[in-house]
C-alpha cells in the first residue's frame, strides 16, 4: 500500500503522503484527499439520479437548468484538456500518473454530472431547483482549486513564459474556476428549492402523492420521500386513509388483480401466484445472499483489527484500512438488508391483495348449496388468518435457505478450528433438534385444541352478547357464565400447558451453546489435544453462531406447514362448485313470448350433489322441492301461500337459481336483467337509507321519491335524525323489522327489474301499512311487472291473479283466490271485529320504540353510528400499564424483572470473563511462549458476534504450551462454567415465572371483564351492542388466547421488549468499560436515536391505527356481502360488489405499505447509528493503539458488542411500538370494565318461593328515562292488573308499550314509582329471582346453538315428559321429532318455528305473569290461531300482558290498556271502549275498517 502511494506521489515510503511540503499543503495530498475523494463522491451521488423516470404532466421548468448542463459539459471539457498540458509538462507541477488519475476522474464526474442533470431536467424536479444534496457536492472540489491556485500564486509559474505548459494549466484551472462560479449563480437564479420528497406537494394534497415511483436512487435508499409522511404524522395530521401516499402503480389493486386474471384462472393456487409473483420474489434471494455474506465481513475485520491491536509491529495504514473496510462492509450490508426487506413487503403486498381478491371474487360467484359447507366465519377467517399466513411465509421464505448456508459455513471453520472434535458437540445439538420438534409437536396439538375451545367460548360469547336482552328477561346468565368458564378453563388448561413448554424452549435455547461447548472441549481433550485459550475462544464463538440456525430452523419450518395447512384450506374453498347458470336454465324459450317462469317436472334440493348420496340416513333434514308444472305470465301477480316451512321461501330461491337442480327444465326470460328480489329476513347494507335503496344505481329524484311513497317510507324518513342520510347500523341494528322489510322492498323496487320475488315483505308491518305496500307497490308501481309474493297474510290475496297452495315441497293445488282461500284461512271475515286496527301493529311498534328512543339518543351525539370506532388519541396511559402490572401481581412482576437483571449480568459478567482471560494470556504471552500471536487471529472478535456472524480462523500454530497453561485454562474453564450455569439457571426461573404471570394476567382480566358483561345494563338502544360486540373478540383474543398463547400476543412482545431493554442497558455497560471515549459519542447517537424513535412512534402508531380502521370495513363488507349473496347474486350486482372490496381492499393496503415502509424508513436510519457506532469504536482503538493505551481483550469486547447494536436497537423500538400496540386491547378492556353502566345487583328484600302466588301487578306512578337527559319513556304510569286478569297493550309508536316491560323486568332503573308484584316492591326483590319468576315472550326469537332441549331449559328442570306436553301444545313436535328430537342439534329452521320455540319456554316457566310482546308475527294464521288457544287454556288463571298484533288475540282480553306518550290514556274492556265515543281505541278501530 505505502509503496503504490510512493509511487503515484513521488515520495519516500517511510511518508508516503505529505500532508506538509515547504509551508504549503503536499500537492499530492491535495490531489488524492481533496479533489479526487470529493468528485468521486459526487459521481456516486450524481448516478444515483440517473434512472429519474421523465414527468407526464407539462410542468413549466425553472430557467437556469440550461445554463447548468451546459456548465457541467464544458467542466468536463476542461478536465481532459487539462491533461494534454499535464503528460507534456512531465514531473513540472506533479507526477504524471497522479494529475492523470486526478482529471480522468473529474472528467468523467462532470460527464455524469451533465447526464443527470439533464435526467432531473425532465422529470418533476425540473419545475425545482433540484435534490439540495447535488447543489451542496458541487461545492466540495472548491478547496482543491482554490489551495492549487494559491500555489501558481506563491511558485510564481502562473504567467512565465519559460513554463508555458504551466501557464495554459493555470489559465484552464481559471477558466474551470470561472464555470463553477456560473453554475452555483445559476442554480441561484432559481427560486428556493423543494427538497426532492416535497417535489409539487405544495401544489397537491398529501393523498395524491404517489409513493416511490419517480424517486431518485438516494431518495429510494434512505426512504427520503417518506419524509413529509412522518412529518405529518409526527404533527399529528395524519387523521384520515386519504391522508397517506396512494401506493405505487405495480402495488395497486386492480393491477395486481388483472396480473393474477392473466396468471390463469382454474389451476391452485400456487401455481397462479408462482406465475404472477414467482421470478420478482425469487429473485430478492440475491439480495439476502449479498447482504449475508457482507454480515459475515464484520467479524473477519474485527479479527483483524484486533490483531493489529496485539501486535504492535503492523503499520498504521493496515489499521486504518481494517476501520474503513469495517465501515464500508456494515454500511453496504446495511444498505442491502434494508432494501431486501422493503422489496420482500411489496411483494408479500402483492400476494395480499391477490388472495383476498380471489377468495372475494370466489365467494360472489360459488353455489349457494355448496357454500353451506363453509361457516361466514370460516370464509372471513380465509380472508384474515389463513392469507396472514401465507403473508408471514412469504417473509420466512428466503429464511429456508438461507440458515442452513450460514450453518454449512460455521461448521466448516469450527472444523479448522478444533478438527473432528466438533462433531461431539454436533451430535449432542442435533440430539436437542428431535427434542425441540417433540416440544414443538406438543405446541402445535395443544395449540389446535385450545383454538377449538377458544371457538366454541367466542362463538358463546358472541350468542351471549347478541341475545343478552333475552338471556336477562330469562335470568339465565349464571347459565351462560358457566357455560363460558368451562370452556374457558379448558382452554386456559392448554394455554398453560404452552406456556410451559415453551419456557422449556426457550431454556434449552439459552443452554444449547454452554452444553455444547463444554462437548466440544471434552472430546478434544480425550482425543488428545491440548486446549489453548485461543481453541477456546474461537471455539466458543462459532458454537454460538451455530445455535442461530438449529433453534430458528423449527419455526421456520412450522410456518411453512402453517402456510401450507392455510393454502389448502383457501385452496378447498377456491375449488368449491360455482353457480353455472348456462345450465340451470333453459335458454330456448316456451311456445308463449308472454310466459315469465316456467318450471317443468323440476326437482331441487339444498344438499349439493355430491353431498346427497352420503346423507341418506338424515335426508329428513333437507326440504326437497318438486315442481310438476308451473308456469308464470307476463305481468300477473301469483300468490304463493302455505303453512310455515312448507317450502315456499324455497320456490323463490330455486327461481333465482340459489338451489341444487336435479333435474326437469327451469326457463326465465330476461335473465341478464335479474330479479327484484325482496327476502323474508330483509337484507340492509351498512350504509345510508339512500345508499341501500340506490343500491348502485344513478340517483332520479322522481323515481326514488315514487318508491319511498309506495314503500310507505316517507314518514320513517321524517323520524330518523339525518332523513334518507342517515346510516344504518350493521345488519339494520337501528332500524325496526317493518322498516328493514320496506327498505329491503324499496331497493328492490327501485332497480326496475321485469320479475319480482317478494318473500312475505307484509309479515313485520301493521294492516294500515301492509294495506298502502299492496296498494300503492305491489299493485301500483310494480302492476306491469311479473310479481311472485309469499305471505301469510291471505287477505291480501284477494287481487291476486292466482294462487299456489304449498305443502311440504310441492305444490297441492293452483287455483284463484276464491278457490284456495278458504282452505287456508283460519276463520272467516267479520266485517267489523277482525278489520285491522289502525297504528302501527305488528313487529313495527315495539321495534320501532327502539328506533325512537335510538333516534333521540343519536340525534343527541350525532346521526352518524357508523363514527369509526373511537380511535384514542396519542400514547397509551400509564393507568393501563399498572392495570396490567396488578393483573400480573406486584410481587410477582417485580421478580420477573429481577430474573431478568440477573439473568443480562450473569450473561455479561461471562463475557468480561472471557476477555479478562485473553487479556491475562496476551501478557504472559508476551514474556513467554506465545510470540506467534501475529500470526494467530485473535479470538476474542469472534467470541461475541451476537449476531450469529462468523469469521474463518486460520489453522494454528501447534506450539508447545508450557504446562502451568493448561492448569491457568482449567481455572478459567471451571469459572466460565459456573458463571454460565447461573446464567442458564437464571433464564428458567425467568421463562417460568414469565409464563406464570401471563396467564394469570389473562385470567384476571377475562374473569373481570365477563363479570361485567354479565351486569351489563341493557338498554333499549341496540346501537351500543355494536361497540361491545366488536370488542370483546378483540378483548378476548388478546386477553385471551392468542394474546397470552402462542402467538405474538401481549406476553410474547412484552418478553421480547424486556429482553431487548436489558441486552442494550448491558451493551452500553460494556462498551463504555472497554473503551471509555466512546462517551463522547455515544450522547450525540443516544439523542438523535431517541428523536428519531419518537418521530416515528407517532407516526407508527397513526398508521397502524389507520391501518385497523381500514381493515374492519373489509371484513365487514365480505360478511354483508355473504349474507346478502342472493340479493347481491339475483340483483346482478355482483360486479359493482367485486370493485367495492377492491377499493377497500386499496384503502386498507395504503396504510399497511406506509406503515410497512415507516419500519424501513426507522430501519435504515438506526443502521446508520449502529455504522457510526462500529466505525468509531475502531477509529478510537487505532488511535489507543498509537498511544500504546489500548487493551485489546476489552477493544474485541466492545466491538464485537458494537456490531449487534443495530439489532438491538431496531428489536426495542419495534417491541416497544408492538407492545404499545397490544396494550391498547388491556386500555379497551379497562374501559369497558369501568365505563359501562351496571345493574345494581343489591336484594333487600326476602321473598316466598311461591312468589307471586297471585299474580297482581299495580304500577304506582312510575317515571323512567332511557338515559339522564332524554325525555321520560314513562311518565307518571298507573294502572293495576288483577289476578289472572288478560290485558292487552296498544298504543301507537314509541308511546312506551315495550318500554312496560322492561320496567317490569328491572332492566332500567325506575326514576321515581313503583311496581308492585302481589304487594311487594319488585325494585327491591333479587334480579335473578324476580326475572326467573316472571315469563316472557320476547319480540325478537333468540335462539342459541345447542340441542333443542337445552333452548328450551337450559338449567335442566323439567323431564322429558314435561317437554313434550309444552312442544305438542306449541305445534312443534312433528319438526322436532323430524330433526331427530330434543337431544339433536338444533338445525335449520323457519323464523315461525323460532318463535314457537320461544313460545314453549314461557309456557314451562309455570310463571303467574305472562308478558308477550307480539310474539306471532311470522306466523301463518292457523298456527296462530292454535297458538292463541293454547295461550288461554295454559294461561287461563294466570295473569296475561300482550302487546297487541293481531286485533283478535285482544278483542277477547278482559281489559285494553291504550299508550299515549308514555302515559295510559284509556284502561276498560274492549266493547265499552269501541263503543266510547272519542276514544283512542274506537280511532285505532275505526282507522282499521277503512
Amino acid at each position: 500500500m505505502e509503496n503504490i502511494l510512493a509511487g503515484l506521489c513521488g515520495s519516500s515510503p517511510e511518508d508516503p503522503l505529505p500532508v506538509w511540503v515547504h509551508g504549503s499543503v503536499g500537492h499530492c495530498f491535495n490531489q488524492l484527499t481533496l479533489n479526487v475523494i470529493p468528485h468521486v463522491i459526487l459521481a456516486m451521488v450524481s448516478a444515483c439520479f440517473l434512472g429519474t423516470p421523465r414527468s407526464i404532466s407539462g410542468v413549466p421548468c425553472r430557467p437556469g437548468w440550461g445554463c447548468r448542463i451546459a456548465t457541467s459539459f464544458v467542466l468536463a471539457g476542461l478536465f481532459l484538456a487539462d491533461t494534454i498540458p499535464a503528460t507534456i509538462s512531465q514531473q513540472e507541477l506533479g507526477p504524471v500518473y497522479l494529475e492523470m488519475l486526478a482529471n480522468g476522474i473529474a472528467a468523467v464526474t462532470w460527464l455524469t454530472h451533465g447526464l443527470a442533470l439533464l435526467m432531473l431536467f425532465r422529470s418533476v424536479h425540473g419545475s425545482t431547483r433540484g435534490p439540495a444534496a447535488l447543489a451542496l457536492l458541487i461545492l466540495l472540489p472548491l478547496p482543491s482549486f482554490v489551495i492549487t491556485l494559491v500555489w501558481y500564486y506563491q511558485s510564481g509559474t502562473a504567467w512565465s513564459p519559460v513554463h508555458p505548459a504551466a501557464s495554459s494549466r493555470f489559465a484552464i484551472l481559471c477558466l474551470q474556476l470561472a464555470s463553477l462560479l456560473v453554475y452555483v449563480l445559476a442554480g441561484k437564479t432559481s427560486s428556493p428549492s423543494i427538497a426532492p420528497g416535497n417535489k409539487t406537494r405544495s401544489s397537491q394534497s398529501q393523498g395524491s402523492q404517489v409513493a416511490e415511483d419517480g424517486e431518485s436512487w438516494l431518495s429510494r435508499f434512505f426512504y427520503v420521500w417518506m419524509n413529509p409522511l412522518m412529518k405529518c404524522g409526527y404533527q399529528q395530521k395524519l387523521n384520515q386513509p386519504q391522508d397517506v401516499y396512494v401506493l405505487p402503480r405495480q402495488l395497486q389493486a386492480a393491477r395486481v388483480c388483472d396480473r393474477l386474471h392473466r396468471a390463469q384462472e382454474a389451476v391452485r393456487l400456487f401455481s397462479v401466484l408462482h406465475a404472477a409473483f414467482g421470478l420478482r420474489f425469487y429473485s430478492l434471494g440475491l439480495l439476502k445472499l449479498a447482504g449475508s455474506l457482507l454480515g459475515f465481513s464484520g467479524p473477519l475485520l474485527l479479527n483483524l483489527l484486533v490483531n493489529f491491536m496485539e501486535s504492535r509491529q503492523e503499520p498504521l495504514s493496515h489499521g486504518v484500512l481494517y476501520a474503513l473496510g469495517l465501515f464500508a462492509g456494515s454500511f453496504l450490508g446495511a444498505l442491502l438488508r434494508n432494501q431486501f426487506s422493503y422489496e420482500v413487503n411489496k411483494v408479500t403486498l402483492m400476494v395480499r391483495a391477490a388472495i383476498i381478491s380471489a377468495i372475494y371474487r370466489k365467494a360472489l360467484s360459488v353455489s349457494s348449496t355448496s357454500l353451506t359447507r363453509f361457516t361466514v366465519g370460516e370464509i372471513v377467517n380465509f380472508m384474515s388468518t389463513d392469507t396472514s399466513r401465507l403473508v408471514n411465509f412469504c417473509l420466512s421464505f428466503h429464511e429456508v435457505w438461507s440458515l442452513p448456508f450460514q450453518f454449512a459455513i460455521t461448521l466448516y471453520l469450527l472444523y479448522q478450528q478444533v478438527g473432528i472434535a466438533f462433531l461431539g458437540g454436533l451430535t449432542l445439538a442435533l440430539l436437542l433438534v428431535p427434542i425441540n420438534k417433540v416440544i414443538a409437536n406438543r405446541i402445535m396439538m395443544n395449540n389446535k385444541e385450545m383454538l377449538k375451545h377458544k371457538d366454541t367460548r367466542v362463538k358463546l360469547m358472541t350468542e351471549f352478547l347478541c341475545g343478552i336482552r333475552v338471556i336477562k328477561f330469562y335470568a339465565w346468565e349464571k347459565h351462560f357464565s358457566t357455560r363460558i368458564n368451562a370452556c374457558r378453563a379448558k382452554e386456559l388448561q392448554k394455554l398453560r400447558a404452552i406456556k410451559y413448554l415453551d419456557a422449556v424452549c426457550v431454556y434449552l435455547w439459552a443452554a444449547l451453546p454452554v452444553v455444547v461447548s463444554i462437548a466440544i472441549f471434552i472430546t478434544y481433550v480425550l482425543l488428545g489435544h491440548q486446549l489453548t485459550a485461543t481453541k477456546v475462544f474461537t471455539a466458543l464463538a462459532l458454537v454460538g453462531m451455530l445455535i442461530l440456525p438449529l433453534n430458528s430452523f423449527p419455526w421456520v419450518l412450522n410456518g411453512t406447514l402453517e402456510a401450507k395447512v392455510s393454502l389448502d384450506r383457501i385452496q378447498r374453498f377456491l375449488e368449491l362448485v360455482d353457480q353455472d347458470l348456462e345450465t340451470y336454465y333453459a335458454l330456448d324459450s316456451p311456445s308463449g313470448t308472454a310466459t315469465a317462469v316456467e318450471m317443468r317436472c323440476a326437482a331441487f334440493s339444498w344438499a349439493p350433489v355430491e353431498e346427497e348420496s352420503t346423507r341418506q340416513p338424515s335426508s329428513t333434514d333437507t326440504l326437497q322441492l318438486q315442481i310438476e308444472n308451473l308456469s308464470v305470465r307476463k305481468g300477473m301477480l301469483l300468490g304463493i301461500v302455505g303453512k310455515v316451512g312448507s317450502g315456499k321461501s324455497s320456490l323463490l330461491a330455486a327461481i333465482t337459481g340459489e338451489l341444487v337442480k336435479q333435474s326437469g327444465r327451469v326457463y326465465v326470460c330476461d335473465l341478464k336483467q335479474g330479479f327484484g328480489l325482496a327476502t323474508q329476513e330483509p337484507w340492509i347494507q351498512f350504509t345510508t337509507v339512500r345508499e341501500n335503496i340506490l343500491f348502485g344505481r344513478e340517483y332520479d329524484a322522481r323515481l326514488y321519491e315514487e318508491v319511498v311513497e309506495a314503500c310507505a317510507l316517507s314518514e320513517d324518513l321524517n323520524i330518523l335524525p339525518a332523513g334518507d342520510q342517515t346510516e344504518v347500523g350493521e345488519n339494520g341494528v337501528t332500524l325496526s323489522g317493518g322498516q328493514k322489510a320496506r327498505i329491503a322492498l324499496a331497493r328492490a323496487v327501485y332497480q326496475e327489474k321485469e320479475l319480482y320475488l317478494l318473500d312475505d315483505p307484509l309479515a313485520a308491518v301493521d294492516a294500515d301499512v301492509a294495506n298502502h305496500l299492496m296498494q300503492k307497490c305491489i299493485l301500483g308501481v310494480l302492476k306491469h311487472k311479473t310479481r311472485i309474493l309469499c305471505t301469510h297474510r291471505t287477505e291480501f290475496l284477494e287481487k291476486a291473479d292466482a294462487l299456489l297452495l304449498i305443502d311440504n315441497g310441492r305444490i297441492v293445488k293452483t287455483g284463484t283466490p276464491a278457490d284456495i282461500l278458504p282452505l287456508v284461512e283460519a276463520f272467516p271475515k267479520f266485517k267489523d271485529t277482525d278489520k285491522r286496527w289502525k297504528g302501527k301493529a305488528p313487529d313495527e311498534q315495539g321495534q320501532e320504540e327502539a328506533v325512537e328512543t335510538e333516534a333521540e339518543e343519536s340525534t343527541q351525539n350525532n346521526h352518524l353510528i357508523h363514527k369509526e370506532e373511537e380511535k384514542k388519541e396519542g400514547a397509551v396511559a400509564f393507568q393501563v400499564y399498572k392495570a396490567y402490572w396488578l393483573a400480573v401481581g406486584s410481587c410477582l412482576a417485580l421478580s420477573i424483572l429481577f430474573s431478568l437483571l440477573l439473568m443480562q449480568a450473569s450473561r455479561n459478567i461471562s463475557d468480561w470473563w472471557l476477555s479478562h482471560w485473553i487479556s491475562s494470556i496476551s501478557q504472559t504471552a508476551n514474556t513467554s511462549v506465545m510470540v506467534c500471536s501475529a500470526s494467530l487471529p485473535s479470538p476474542e472478535l469472534l467470541l461475541f458476534s451476537v449476531v450469529g456472524l462468523v469469521s474463518p480462523v486460520q489453522a494454528l500454530d501447534t506450539t508447545p504450551v508450557p504446562s502451568n497453561g493448561s492448569l491457568d485454562v482449567n481455572f478459567y474453564l471451571i469459572v466460565y462454567g459456573s458463571i454460565a450455569g447461573a446464567n442458564s439457571l437464571f433464564t428458567i426461573l425467568r421463562a417460568f415465572l414469565f409464563a406464570y404471570g401471563t396467564i394469570r394476567a389473562a385470567t384476571v382480566i377475562h374473569n373481570r371483564l365477563l363479570q361485567r358483561a354479565l351486569k351489563v345494563m341493557v338498554r333499549k338502544s341496540r346501537a351500543g351492542w355494536g361497540s361491545c360486540k366488536s370488542l370483546c373478540p378483540a378483548v378476548l383474543l388478546i386477553v385471551g388466547s392468542r394474546g397470552l398463547g402462542g402467538g405474538l400476543g401481549l406476553p410474547f412482545i412484552l418478553n421480547i421488549f424486556l429482553a431487548n431493554m436489558y441486552g442494550l442497558l448491558g451493551m452500553l455497560v460494556i462498551i463504555t468499560y472497554g473503551l471509555p471515549w466512546i462517551g463522547l459519542v455515544l450522547l450525540p447517537l443516544a439523542v438523535l436515536y431517541f428523536s428519531i424513535q419518537r418521530y416515528y412512534r407517532r407516526t407508527s402508531r397513526e398508521l397502524k391505527r389507520l391501518y385497523s380502521v381500514t381493515l374492519s370495513p373489509i371484513y365487514t363488507h365480505f360478511s354483508e356481502t355473504l349474507s346478502g349473496l342472493s340479493s347481491i347474486r339475483a340483483m346482478r350486482a355482483t360486479q359493482r360488489f367485486e370493485l367495492e372490496n377492491q377499493l377497500r381492499l386499496e384503502q386498507n393496503q395504503r396504510c399497511l405499505f406506509a406503515s410497512n415502509t415507516a419500519m424501513q424508513w426507522l430501519d435504515i436510519r438506526l443502521q446508520m447509528i449502529g455504522v457510526a457506532v462500529v466505525t468509531t469504536i475502531a477509529g478510537i482503538a487505532i488511535i489507543q493503539h498509537q498511544k500504546q493505551l489500548g487493551n485489546p481483550g476489552l477493544v474485541g469486547l466492545a466491538l464485537s458488542y458494537a456490531l449487534s447494536v443495530t439489532n438491538l436497537l431496531s428489536g426495542l423500538i419495534s417491541s416497544f411500538t408492538l407492545t404499545e400496540t397490544m396494550m391498547v386491547s388491556v386500555e379497551r378492556t379497562e374501559e369497558y370494565a369501568t365505563d359501562i353502566p351496571m345493574e345494581s345487583q343489591d336484594k333487600l328484600v326476602q321473598v316466598a318461593a311461591d312468589w307471586p302466588s297471585q299474580g297482581l301487578v299495580e304500577f304506582q306512578q312510575v317515571v323512567l328515562a332511557y338515559r339522564a337527559g332524554l325525555p321520560n319513556a314513562l311518565d307518571g304510569v298507573n294502572f293495576t292488573v288483577y289476578p289472572g286478569e288478560k290485558v292487552g297493550i296498544v298504543g301507537r309508536t314509541g308511546s312506551g308499550k315495550s318500554t312496560l316491560f322492561l320496567a317490569l323486568f328491572h332492566m332500567l332503573e325506575l326514576k321515581s314509582g313503583r311496581i308492585l308484584l302481589d304487594g311487594v316492591d319488585s325494585q327491591l326483590v333479587g334480579l335473578e329471582e324476580l326475572r326467573s319468576r316472571l315469563a316472557i315472550i320476547p319480540q325478537d326469537p333468540f335462539l342459541f346453538s345447542g340441542s333443542i332441549r337445552e333452548n328450551l331449559d337450559p338449567q335442566g328442570k323439567w323431564t322429558d315428559a314435561e317437554l313434550h306436553e309444552v312442544l305438542e301444545q306449541c305445534h312443534l313436535w312433528d319438526a322436532v321429532t323430524q330433526m331427530g328430537g330434543c337431544s339433536r342439534e338444533l338445525v335449520s329452521r323457519s323464523l315461525g318455528q323460532s318463535q314457537l320455540v320461544c313460545l314453549a319456554r314461557a309456557l314451562l316457566t309455570r310463571a303467574k305473569v305472562l308478558c308477550i310482546d307480539e310474539a306471532t308475527a311470522s306466523v301463518d294464521q292457523k298456527t296462530d290461531q292454535l297458538l292463541q288457544q293454547t295461550i288461554r287454556q295454559r294461561f287461563a288463571d294466570k295473569t296475561v300482558l300482550t302487546i297487541a298484533h293481531r286485533l283478535n288475540t285482544i278483542l277477547d282480553s278482559d281489559r285494553v290498556l291504550v299508550m299515549q306518550a308514555g302515559r295510559v290514556a284509556e284502561l276498560d274492556s274492549p266493547t265499552r271502549l269501541s263503543q266510547k265515543d272519542g276514544s283512542l281505541f274506537q280511532r285505532l278501530l275505526h282507522s282499521a275498517q277503512q
